[in-house]
């Protein structure tokens, strides 16, 4: 066994824990994201740290970090760690790029087809014994377009599964200058050409200070076709007061949510949301199913392995 000490302090897959124990001395508790104060005093004792999205990995937390040398997420998005601070204390990092993409992907499809028939306007008139087969409207997804902004991993893989049901795909990223993936049937576009065109627009985005907030009252004044808005990166990025004054003034038609600007949501927030209204509401489970967090735990394991010996 590697004498280096591994810290995990989320939920991880159970095998994956199995393996890592063999090779290393581990504690594992997965509740520890929730005590900061606990977690700034035993970090100096550890090696390797592995976290979640829940774990502030900041520099008051770092800075007892004498021995750390490698920080897995357990996921992609890095807003939750201090990058800079890890850069100039030669603190490896690793994300676990690419391993929740299917998963991701198919919760923008579901989510779209679900939003796009009003399958939620449907299920709660049905429920209360309405039957509204003729009052309430649904439109088909075939040929409709599909915005991506941000396309990345996660982004092209959305694109790869939605344009198997007949969505015409644009793409936004200030990073990609040409799409080189024959798989992939997607255009490169403006913001402007996609808030004018789109039917759904899906966010694949980090969150920084370029990104955040950056939908907002101005994008959706923009938007011509009352596309449905679905956010499975980060909540900051889309302005959640003006998305549901877009929802009521019909400039929007829909959304769909798995993050949001506080995590659990907070009641300022889900008060807003009625039980008619064209939405899903979902606790940041996108890119967490039985498979992708066996994809998640094996990969970030392997590469701490690999790390240290």
């Amino acid at each position: 066994m590697n004498n280096k000490k591994i810290l995990i302090t989320e939920f991880i897959n159970q095998s994956s824990l199995d393996n890592l124990n063999k090779k290393f001395d581990v504690n594992y508790d997965e509740k520890l994201f929730e005590n900061e104060e606990k977690l700034k005093k035993i970090i100096k004792f550890y090696d390797g740290l592995i976290v979640r999205n829940k774990t502030h990995v900041n520099s008051d937390v770092l800075k007892n970090a004498i021995k750390l040398k490698f920080i897995g997420r357990l996921g992609v998005g890095l807003d939750n760690i201090d990058t800079e601070y890890c850069k100039n204390k030669n603190i490896y990092v690793q994300p676990a790029t690419g391993m929740n993409a299917d998963s991701v992907a198919e919760y923008v499809v579901s989510s779209s087809m679900s939003l796009i028939k009003k399958i939620p306007m449907f299920h709660n008139g049905t429920i209360k014994g309405e039957w509204p087969r003729t009052t309430i409207k649904s439109i088909e997804i075939n040929q409709k377009y599909l915005a991506i902004i941000g396309f990345g991993t996660i982004g092209k893989k959305v694109a790869e599964y939605s344009s198997k049901i007949g969505l015409k795909i644009l793409a936004y990223d200030p990073y990609v200058k040409e799409i080189n993936n024959k798989e992939i049937d997607a255009k490169l576009s403006s913001l402007n050409v996609i808030y004018e065109k789109s039917d759904i627009i899906s966010i694949h985005l980090p969150l920084t200070d370029e990104t955040k907030n950056m939908i907002n009252k101005s994008s959706f004044s923009q938007m011509k076709n009352k596309p449905i808005i679905i956010n499975t990166s980060r909540g900051s990025i889309i302005n959640e007061s003006d998305l549901i004054e877009a929802y009521h003034k019909n400039i929007i038609s829909g959304f769909a949510l798995d993050v949001f600007e506080n995590e659990p949501i907070e009641s300022q927030f889900y008060n807003k949301i009625k039980p008619g209204m064209n939405c899903i509401l979902t606790p940041h489970i996108s890119g967490v199913t039985t498979e992708s967090n066996i994809r998640v735990s094996d990969f970030i394991v392997n590469k701490i392995t690999d790390f240290f010996n």
